[in-house]
């Protein structure tokens, strides 16, 4: 593998890294963490414990798929930075005693980019893409209250003349309780191997996650609360950036910044949490906003930090569609536009 071809794999690897806001470059098939439903994306970014008929958000959490999606079709498309494109659609199916399946693919196109030798002399294009075939399956246990759910993929990366193979399991319970509006629920994500590497001989993690959330409705309010809490098998994300003028190392003399114990352990604490609140206005209209700390303090500029970490978004049904748009500002250079649609197959046939 020549450099510029080894630049431009280690770039796209990262691509995902950088704009998730978390300690990238460790893992491979990043793309697996893409928030992908318009709805999770204007929450801050995830939805794992609101149990409802939206097809969009099993995709977070296996768990949540149940039999008001049955018969379900959704369609997700998000236009992010630099060209790129990414998805997913998937169908639900309910079969009684059995329980609930869906099946699914996700996206993620980078373009196309130009090959050039170390010399800079070009040779044609070559493009780069990811995808990865979902079968979900959950049921309830125990009780009616509380759901199992598990997410097998099938994963293909293509850069250039290099590919990979693998597979991984998402694992995710939800406990809801539809009289008080409460939902808790956990998900272990993306359990697995690569079976085939890019190079011979360098094989790759997968981006390993636990994660935690609860929702609650509030009673006398249209309002819903969610909360999710990232990353519960690291406790610390932080990393020092040479680039940012707030160093922890006095640039003089070499000595350790003395911090705030407080402050800091707040700061580690809330670089996990993921908070969103959706007012439902009516049963047919939504509307939407979201906070991720973790990705405002890794991409705000100190000298004027915008809008960065927020999100925001609105849903609505027409006829026999569900609409639903959400945009996350990752950075003041840009914000990702995020649809999705939803659509019950059995409504497009009278009932005799």
């Amino acid at each position: 593998m020549n450099s510029t071809k080894r630049y431009l794999l280690i770039l796209v690897c990262l691509i995902n890294n950088i704009v998730l806001s978390q300690d990238g470059g460790r893992n491979t098939y990043e793309f697996l963490n893409l928030p992908l439903s318009a709805r999770a994306i204007a929450l801050g970014g995830n939805l794992i414990s609101t149990r409802d008929n939206d097809l969009n958000i099993s995709f977070n959490n296996p768990a949540l798929l149940n039999d008001s999606m049955n018969n379900k079709v959704a369609v997700n498309y998000v236009n992010y930075f630099g060209d790129i494109n990414y998805g997913y659609a998937a169908i639900a199916k309910h079969i009684k005693s059995v329980g609930n399946f869906s099946a699914g693919i996700q996206y993620l196109n980078y373009g196309n980019f130009i090959r050039a030798d170390e010399s800079g002399n070009t040779d044609g294009t070559f493009g780069a893409n990811e995808m990865s075939l979902n079968v979900s399956y959950s049921r309830s246990i125990l009780d009616s209250n509380l759901f199992i759910g598990a997410n097998l993929k099938t994963i293909y990366s293509y850069l250039d003349s290099y590919y990979s193979l693998g597979s991984a399991l998402d694992l995710g319970a939800v406990y809801s309780i539809p009289g008080r509006g409460l939902g808790l629920a956990a998900v272990i994500k993306n359990v697995g191997y690569q079976w085939k590497p890019y190079v011979a001989g360098n094989r790759e993690k997968l981006p390993f996650e636990i994660q935690l959330g609860f929702s609650k409705k509030l009673r006398h309010v249209p309002f819903r609360l969610s909360m999710v809490y990232e990353n519960v098998e690291k406790w610390d994300l932080t990393y020092e950036d040479p680039s940012n003028p707030f160093l922890t190392i006095d640039p003089l003399t070499g000595e350790a910044i003395k911090q705030n114990k407080t402050k800091l352990w707040s700061d580690k604490l809330m670089r996990h949490i993921v908070v969103g609140g959706e007012f439902l206005i009516t049963k047919n209209f939504f509307l939407r906003a979201g906070y991720n700390y973790q990705r405002r303090k890794e991409l705000k500029i100190p000298e004027k930090r915008g809008m960065t970490g927020f999100s925001f978004g609105f849903g609505f049904r027409i006829y026999k569609f569900q609409f639903s748009f959400g945009r996350a500002v990752y950075h003041l250079a840009g914000a990702s536009n995020n649809f999705s649609l939803s659509f019950d197959i059995n409504s497009f046939y009278s009932k005799k």
